[in-house]
């Protein structure tokens, strides 16, 4: 984590302003017990009016539209959807709604910080190595251009079936480890050497599909890029003029700063107006990938209104490979969701996250993934790191201004043109933000290396052979997907797909080789690690109301003692005052 400074207002005078210090979330960071209290606007508990509240938490949707509009981006040609498919913004549709769903659900009831809920690129490896067995394969282009509208439609939801299956089944995994409290003893063989190539090879393993979007137009991509780096990095302590109004004041010009709330949607909406001026002069001539008008059927085929619902697709399918492969991404998640949830406390002004939130946070995010199977959103969920940097910009940590900004999710959800107006969105500017994000989780997973000695020629063999072999072994099965032969379609299918998985490949054999290979604790980072991840099972619960008890039923809670042992209520190890 790396303190920058934001612009604030100083004692309630709109004309004197001060620097404050400001944590911004690069990285997670070890948890101390010594917590310095943040300089905020609004604290976790805190309820600004609601009209202020809208505001705010329109700012936590678009930092989260910046995140999520990305995906179906690779999904959908993988599930062999062609460019012009109206039902490409269902898809984005049905993300952002269920996004609401469970960020509220997470918020008002399970870990209870103001984090956002939604779609994961983690998901999409064990997608793509779902995808290229031999069954999945999209066909030739004339055998497709000869079906006809229900031949197509069937031949992407069958595939999304088998997804929707496969993500629904695999978290209950996630589940199970949650409200059982089990996370806690699993992960204490999850070491940053495991943590290190299971989120890293995310971002290599997508290199490929960077490459070929942002080859639409290398002159988009790179300029969105660029323009990307100067808004986020360069620009990101440059304020701007806001009028706001106050009551008793008046309207009012306070300092923004826009560039570092929303580098990626002003970085969007640039680059797509020149693509939408390249289009208009004809610099683009027809049919170019790089132009605003080469899915306007998505838009004008689109429905106004659609509310999505489980099933919409057919009924999920099930099979070992599709599960075994998706439990990967789930592994991913939720390592770094837990990462983020003291981190967020901190900066919310919240208590430490007690053992039972973090149980009930992972369990209820094990319950998006189910949901968001059964949707049909080709996704999982996972906590959204953009909008945490946003609590930090913006010093509001408010669990309301979240609750209010899961219902802006689900009206959005519902408005079909909406979803379709993102898919609309030039493949090069996409390819361009594809290079920084990419970068940006490979980076990720690589800050947890701060916790290990790097001069240890032990760990260095461990992260070297841990994040070249599955980048060896994954591409090589992904381009001979009938290389496994046993005789028995479900055994092939199952090792092609877990042998397909870079993040599985990788994390298995670097969780294997750092609890083999001899080392000590401070060698592989264990010590700092622990203290980052705050899953002991020592923490006595005295029965003091904290930031993370229900909204609602607290006292009959304490008054039924089955609850004090179950690991994901707020009464769990209470002990009673004498």
């Amino acid at each position: 984590m790396e303190l920058n400074h934001v612009i604030t207002d100083n004692g309630g005078d709109p004309n004197q302003f001060q620097k404050q210090p400001v944590e911004t979330v690069t990285s997670p960071q070890p948890h101390t017990k010594e917590r310095s209290k943040p300089n905020l606007l609004y604290a976790i508990n805190d309820n600004p009016p609601w009209y202020l509240s809208i505001f705010l938490a329109l700012q936590h949707y678009l930092t989260m539209i910046g995140a999520i509009v990305s995906i179906p981006f690779i999904l959908t040609p993988a599930l062999c959807m062609s460019d012009e498919d109206p039902n490409r913004g269902v898809i984005i549709s049905t993300m952002i709604f269920v996004t609401g769903i469970v960020t509220y659900i997470q918020a008002t009831w399970g870990v209870r910080l103001p984090i956002v809920q939604g779609g994961t690129i983690s998901f999409l490896v064990p997608t793509l190595a779902i995808l290229a067995l031999p069954q999945w394969k999209c066909p030739p282009d004339d055998e497709f251009n000869a079906m006809d509208e229900g031949e197509r439609n069937e031949l992407w939801q069958i595939r999304m079936r088998e997804l929707s299956g496969a993500i629904a089944v695999s978290a209950m995994v996630q589940v199970i480890l949650g409200y059982t409290g089990l996370v806690g003893k699993i992960l204490r063989f999850v070491t940053p050497l495991t943590i290190v190539p299971t989120v890293s090879l995310v971002g290599l393993t997508l290199f490929e599909h960077a490459a070929e979007t942002a080859s639409k137009h290398w002159g988009i991509a790179v300029g969105t890029t660029a323009m990307l780096t100067l808004f986020s990095q360069v620009m990101a302590n440059v304020t701007v003029p806001f009028p706001v109004y106050r009551k008793g004041h008046g309207i009012e010009i306070r300092k923004f700063l826009l560039f570092r709330l929303f580098p990626v949607l002003l970085t969007i909406g640039i680059m797509w107006g020149l693509c939408g001026i390249l289009t208009l002069t004809n610099v683009f001539e027809e049919g170019h990938p790089s132009r605003t008008d080469v899915r306007l059927k998505v838009l004008t085929n689109a429905k106004w209104f659609y509310v999505p619902y489980p099933g919409q697709f057919g009924l999920p399918s099930v099979t070992l490979s599709g599960v075994l492969g998706m439990l990967a991404g789930v592994l991913a998640c939720t390592v770094e969701s837990i990462s983020y949830y003291p981190t967020v406390s901190q900066m919310a002004g919240a208590q430490s996250p007690p053992l039972h939130a973090i149980n009930r946070g992972i369990g209820t995010e094990g319950l998006g993934t189910v949901l968001a199977g059964l949707w049909g959103a080709g996704n999982g969920t996972n906590t959204f790191g953009e909008n945490v940097g946003a609590i930090g910009v913006t010093k509001v940590g408010s669990r309301r201004v979240i609750q209010w900004a899961a219902l802006i999710m689900l009206l959005q959800g519902v408005i079909g043109k909406l979803g379709a107006i993102f898919i609309m969105i030039p493949d090069s500017v996409v390819g361009g933000i594809f290079c920084v994000m990419f970068g940006m989780i490979v980076a990720f997973g690589l800050s947890t290396l701060q916790y290990v000695d790097l001069r240890s020629a032990r760990n260095l063999y461990i992260l070297g052979l841990s994040m070249f072999f599955p980048m060896v072994l994954c591409r090589w099965m992904q381009q001979h997907p009938g290389a496994i032969k046993t005789g028995n379609d479900t055994l092939d299918s199952t090792l092609s797909v877990l042998l397909g998985t870079t993040i599985l490949v990788g994390g298995l054999l670097g969780c294997f080789l750092d609890n083999i290979i001899p080392g000590t604790a401070e060698e592989r980072g264990l010590i700092e690690w622990a203290n980052e991840m705050p899953l002991g099972d020592d923490n006595i619960n005295d029965g003091t109301a904290t930031d993370f008890d229900f909204p609602a039923g607290m006292e009959t809670l304490r008054n039924w003692k089955w609850t004090y042992y179950v690991p994901f209520l707020p009464t769990y190890k209470l002990q009673k005052q004498s």
